[in-house]
């Protein structure tokens, strides 16, 4: 069926422009929009994080603001390196059973926190129990579904069948020997390992609540700690001398900047402030975009990575409790122009969940995959859904709905765009609303919304880090969709090693969530940014993660 519009590009493009208007200088010069062109001569990294992290404790972080900085200053058993290879971390090696149920990990002699004190064991133990805990303060942890792989990690999470801390397949056998037992095979358990949630955590954390809040009292065991943290402003790592690889270690200072607007980031880049403009954390304009890959060809990045951008609907919600409404906000809009003409960094449509690039049984899964295009744009057939919907509902027009986002012109751009074409295809009336980061978290996660933005990045390199965030016991579902079926595919791909079954029932799984239009997919990301020439062992991963633990500059 051919697919029809009725929404005409040129009126959004009036629409953007008259709110792009006195916000986005051009580059005045027309010379190299590197500015200062070079590595700082200190060997210092300073990139932007455009917010205040929500959460600096690993059993609570559940977004990349957070992670960017975790990451640089927790280390776990494993870690990646830039193939996205699992290699030694805190574990220097590691035994698997036969039956692929018992992992066996040796620490490191040397591995010690920032306080001088030795990592061991029981801290892996320590953290991963307490981030399993029901009463865990101030919050429960989002990503404790991550631990279910481990024997009886659900149960005490849930508080099921009487199970305590001590019945979790987690031990520390000796200071230096962590034993791990699962509850099925899990080929990517490994992976998981670099993963912020299973970071060790300092046990002095024990009594106090907010020691995740203050510089002083946050002990950590990466390459890098922390010596600053000026609330909603800056945060300054420098090298852990403790660290045991710390000869690797060649920054002498990590700076992150809090500017939550694309222009001074750019500005900042350019005026030699910052030697990394852009994602994951930033942002470069996106009308920018031609002139700086023209003028600065070996700045300009653009990388393709695991992750997805979509909307949420909040299905708990009146109107979006009903699928069919769903369907039909889905199903008319334009997401290749979305794409290719306000996002334009590179991204792809997309109308599937999972993303190019994981891995699947024997190559790519959306790949193998492909004809999993599970709906069309069709604004006839929306039409009728929206008004089969209404009917149901015993609504003769829709309401008007809320979309939320947090702040960021991107975000802006797309919901802008999104709005006009609900209006111009359906002539449904929608306002948005931009809120800082940690109330936009916040409310999502109590589901106090009705529309708002997602995107999701892999935690590891296999589907199921995708499939498994919206099934009715992950912390991070904030879209109210829970079903049975659902939930026993996701078990059945978690209970075998069977990589043809198991691809097969997140692939099922795949389809009944983007059929069911819990969320809305939009684009497939790609990672646009710049960085200043000199510096190396800096890069993105598969991901889209940020990797500046082995960054160095190089001698002049």
């Amino acid at each position: 069926m051919k697919k029809k519009y009725g929404f005409t590009l040129i009126s959004l493009f009036l629409v953007l422009a008259i709110l792009a208007v006195g916000c986005t200088p051009k580059n005045e010069t027309g010379n190299n929009a590197g500015g200062e062109g070079a590595a700082t001569a200190k060997s210092e990294f300073r990139m932007n994080l455009a917010s205040e992290p929500p959460s600096l404790d690993p059993a609570q972080a559940q977004d990349q603001v957070s992670a960017t900085v975790l990451n640089g200053i927790y280390e776990g058993l494993t870690r990646k390196d830039e193939n996205g290879n699992d290699v030694p971390g805190i574990a220097k090696e590691w035994k698997i059973s036969d039956d692929g149920l018992t992992y066996t990990f040796t620490l490191r002699d040397d591995a010690k926190w920032s306080n001088g004190d030795a990592v061991t064991a029981n801290d892996f133990e320590f953290a991963w129990k307490r981030a399993l805990d029901p009463n865990l303060k101030p919050t429960v942890a989002a990503y404790a579904y991550q631990l279910y792989y481990i024997k009886n990690a659900e149960k005490y999470n849930t508080g099921t069948d009487g199970v305590t801390a001590d019945d979790v397949g987690v031990k520390a056998i000796d200071e230096h020997t962590l034993e791990v037992q699962l509850n099925s095979p899990t080929p990517y358990f490994l992976s998981l390992m670099s993963f912020t949630v299973f970071f060790p955590v300092h046990q002095s954390v024990k009594d106090n609540e907010a020691w995740a809040t203050d510089v002083k009292t946050i002990v950590t065991n990466g390459s890098f700690k922390m010596s600053e943290w000026k609330k909603n402003t800056s945060i300054t790592l420098v090298p852990n001398e403790n660290y045991y690889a710390k000869a690797d270690v060649k920054l002498t200072k990590v700076h992150f900047t809090m500017v939550n607007d694309s222009n001074t980031e750019l500005s900042m880049y350019q005026t030699g402030q910052l030697d990394y403009a852009g994602m994951p954390t930033g942002l470069i304009p996106t009308e920018q975009f031609d002139t700086l890959k023209a003028s600065n060809p070996d700045e300009f990045k653009v990388k393709g990575t695991a992750s997805i951008y979509y909307y949420l609907f909040n299905t708990k919600d009146k109107v979006f409790s009903n699928a069919k409404i769903r369907q039909a906000l889905s199903m008319a809009i334009n997401r290749k122009d979305i794409a290719e003409q306000v996002a334009k960094g590179g991204e792809t449509p997309a109308f599937g969940y999972v993303p190019p690039g994981i891995k699947g049984e024997k190559e790519d899964f959306r790949t193998e995959f492909s004809d999993a295009n599970y709906f069309t744009e069709d604004i006839e057939q929306a039409k009728k859904l929206l008004a089969e919907g209404l009917a149901e509902l015993g609504l003769k027009q829709l309401p008007e709905v809320k979309l939320a986002y947090n702040t960021n012109e991107k975000h802006q751009r797309v919901a802008d765009a999104i709005v006009a074409m609900w209006k111009e295809n359906l002539g449904i009336t929608a306002t948005t609303e931009n809120q800082e980061w940690g109330v936009f978290l916040e409310n999502r996660n109590r589901l106090n919304y009705q529309v708002a933005r997602g995107g999701w990045g892999a935690d590891y390199n296999d589907p199921m880090t995708f499939i498994d965030l919206f099934t009715s016991k992950s912390g991070n579902n904030n879209t109210g969709f829970a079903n049975a079926d659902y939930d026993a595919l996701v078990a059945k791909a978690y209970s075998t090693d069977n990589q043809a079954e198991r691809m097969k029932a997140m692939a099922e799984a795949e389809k009944m969530l983007i059929e069911t239009r819990a969320i809305m997919p939009i684009f497939y990301y790609s990672s646009v940014y710049m960085i200043k020439p000199g510096f190396t062992g800096i890069f993105i991963d598969y991901k889209g993660d940020i990797d500046y633990t082995r960054g160095a500059v190089e001698a002049k």
